[in-house]
């Protein structure tokens, strides 16, 4: 299997394109039917009855994510490993070269809505200065393209702008623009400057309040897009900034141990059809605003209007019209902020849930690529897969006290059980081993037993975090239906501790849900529930979890002892200092000096704070 996957990476074309995903799609198929299977018949003892068939049902919608997640990172490490060139295997327009001249003249687009100023500031002004050192500052515009609906934080929009002209005079424009009302939300947003402004620039970068290019980063995607004509959209592989943030740290370091891997091996199939995510990436101006301007959703209810998860729509869109999209999966100076806790993640996923399920609405659209189409639906069965994991977790603990005789069959539950596990667990699993296999990597990452004792506590920390996102998602599903919306607000981005009153408010269903699983788990031997223990103490301890997690304190410990720590940390990029990140100034062991302006270049002026 490995020699085939190889041999196949030497090529490239529709047809490699078509044999690459028929392979996936077997492999899909294959595991799926066999995972069924197995759990067809661990079900069959006594029959199958009704519950069994809602449980069966339930355990079907969850496996297309995991089986993917699974391949996704299984072919992307044989390829980063086996390949001569992992980057050119999955994106042939990987290669361009560094020293062509940018001719076509680019925007910066940072759309804003009630965000920090300061912050924003400190982003944008780092982002221009370095291209200015650079000498790469010609051709690019900076535009603020604010939906801010406070007035306050309008005006501090106004005199950051022009702080930023004033230090930027001679080298680069700034633009702002604000619309009193935020007509399709960020999507408008983008549609509005098109009609604006889209007719003078070849091309728009597409930053969030949070976002942050090297001009490495930066100018590579232009060169790039310069080199490849019939690239529409070509999406940057983002990975978290620095931060003090407890929980941000944990969520980030997990998702950094299997990211590259698994954005490669879904980039080996998905091609031409890659993923857009709506910020840190580059479009081409033209096609993007003549092809990509998304419906209004008839009818009434959250799930109609302005379509919420703008960016897969727009890739499908650029797509049908007969422009790649490609991913570019280099971990090199593209960088975004998480949320800095529980609740704002909650939030967060809940506003992309309502988006995703939107995606029903638009199955039909003509002229659509089959795989632009497949990843619609996989959008929505990735939020449909929360409710089904609570049916099939709730009917299993039904059927488990219902019956008189064992409702399973031991063997094959067995092998479904460490099936499952082994797809869940074993493609971070093997990224740690290669990371610790390399010593590069492994100083990176803060050495070998920091490692594992920060995955140990990120795998734990996940068990029970899932089932707290699987609760908020279903809730929020059941309000959808009755009409209830997330909106579109301003996003926390600050470390704060929250109040436990107000996590209490925003938790007591995955508490209750908690509690019940407590209730059954204390009825059941110890031997066979024992994997399913953090499922239910994590909802249980949600308040507790939210809040530590939270603290300014705990973040402050975790950079002390250089638990989850990126490599970032470890050796800050010159890029990242001017950004005075708290987390590089506790926790950073290399530091490293700002480039300096070559004599008789002017440097614009550093941000103020306040």
């Amino acid at each position: 299997m490995l020699q085939a996957i190889d041999k196949i990476t030497s090529f490239q074309g529709n047809k490699t394109l078509t044999v690459r995903r028929i392979i996936f799609s077997l492999l899909l198929a294959t595991s799926f039917l066999a995972l069924a299977a197995l759990m067809f018949v661990t079900l069959s003892p006594g029959g199958h009855s009704a519950l069994d068939l809602f449980i069966f049902a339930c355990f079907l919608i969850t496996l297309p994510w995991t089986i993917i997640g699974f391949w996704n990172a299984v072919i992307g490490l044989i390829i980063m490993r086996m390949a001569k060139d992992p980057i050119a295997t999955v994106c042939p327009i990987a290669n361009a070269d560094p020293e062509a001249p940018l001719t076509n003249s680019t925007a910066l687009l940072s759309c804003i809505r009630d965000e920090d100023v300061d912050a924003l500031e400190t982003n944008l002004n780092a982002m221009a200065s370095n291209l200015v050192r650079a000498r790469e500052n010609q051709n690019f515009t900076l535009y603020v393209l604010s939906d801010t609906s406070q007035e306050v934080i309008a005006r501090q929009e106004k005199h950051m702008v022009a702080r930023l002209s004033d230090r930027l005079s001679g080298h680069m424009d700034v633009v702002y623009r604000r619309r009193a009302v935020n007509t399709g939300f960020k999507a408008g947003n983008i549609e509005d400057f098109c009609k604006t402004w889209g007719g003078q620039h070849a091309y728009a970068i597409v930053l969030d309040a949070d976002s942050y290019m090297s001009v490495e980063a930066l100018t590579g995607l232009v060169r790039r897009m310069d080199a490849n004509p019939q690239v529409g959209i070509l999406q940057s592989l983002v990975v978290g900034l620095p931060t003090d943030s407890a929980f941000a740290r944990i969520f980030q370091f997990g998702m950094r141990l299997g990211m590259r891997s698994y954005t490669i091996g879904s980039a080996w199939w998905q091609g031409d059809c890659g993923p857009y995510w709506g910020h840190n990436a580059i479009l081409r101006l033209k096609p993007f605003a003549e092809h990509c301007r998304l419906p209004q959703l008839p009818g009434k209810g959250p799930l109609s209007g302005p379509i919420l998860s703008h960016d897969q729509v727009e890739a499908v869109l650029m797509r049908r019209a007969g422009y790649e999209v490609r991913v570019l999966p280099l971990e090199t100076g593209s960088y975004e902020a998480n949320p800095p806790h529980l609740l704002e993640f909650i939030r967060r996923d809940l506003r992309w849930c309502q988006g995703n399920l939107q995606y029903r609405r638009l199955l039909g659209l003509k002229g659509l690529k089959p795989v632009s189409r497949a990843q619609l639906v996989l959008a929505i069965l990735m939020f449909l897969g929360s409710p089904a994991w609570i049916g099939f977790m709730v009917g299993a603990a039904t059927l488990g006290m219902t019956t008189d005789y064992a409702p399973y069959r031991a063997d094959t539950g067995a092998a479904l059980f460490f099936s499952v596990l082994t797809m869940v667990f074993a493609p971070k699993l093997a990224t740690v081993a290669d990371i610790l296999a390399r010593k590069d990597l492994r100083k990176a990452f803060g050495g070998s037993f920091r490692i594992l004792l920060s995955v140990a506590i990120e795998i734990l920390y996940s068990a029970m975090l899932a089932p707290i996102m699987a609760v908020a998602h279903t809730i929020f599903m059941g309000g959808l239906a009755v009409g209830k919306s997330i909106g579109w607000g301003a996003q926390a981005r600050d470390v704060a501790r929250l109040p436990v009153g107000l996590v209490l408010q925003k938790l007591w269903p995955q508490t209750v849900f908690g509690l019940a699983g407590l209730f059954w788990l204390v009825h059941q031997p110890l031997d066979l529930v024992w994997p399913v223990i953090p499922v239910a103490i994590g909802p249980l301890l949600a308040t507790v979890l939210a809040v530590a997690t939270s603290t300014a304190t705990l973040g402050s410990l975790a950079i002390r002892s250089t638990l989850w720590r990126i490599p970032e940390e470890t050796i800050p990029p010159t890029e990242l200092l001017d950004l005075h990140l708290p987390s590089l100034r506790k926790g950073s062991i290399t530091p490293t000096q700002p480039q300096e302006i070559s004599a008789g270049q002017s440097e614009p002026e550093p941000a103020e704070a306040g």
